[in-house]
């Protein structure tokens, strides 16, 4: 899952260098968060216009969860 939000943010970004996801540990629901990290001239290209980006970032992360049985999260800072 780390991977897939990684390839994901990298192809998007013009410095995918400074592209990093932490995980914290699932929580007593089992949700588990991600956070992606990116450059600050970058987030605009993550989060894009009215959001939509992000929002398709997470709807295929919760996608790829669901195949596992899993719940996610994903908070873009």
């Amino acid at each position: 899952m780390k991977e897939l939000l990684e390839t994901m943010a990298k192809g998007l970004v013009e410095h995918p260098e400074a592209v990093e996801v932490t995980v914290d540990e699932p929580d007593e629901t089992g949700l588990v968060v991600y956070h992606l990290h990116v450059a600050e001239s970058d987030m605009g290209r993550v989060i894009g216009k009215q959001g939509r980006i992000a929002k398709a970032i997470r709807v295929v992360m919760r996608a790829a969860a669901t195949r596992v049985d899993g719940k996610v999260a994903v908070e873009i800072d």
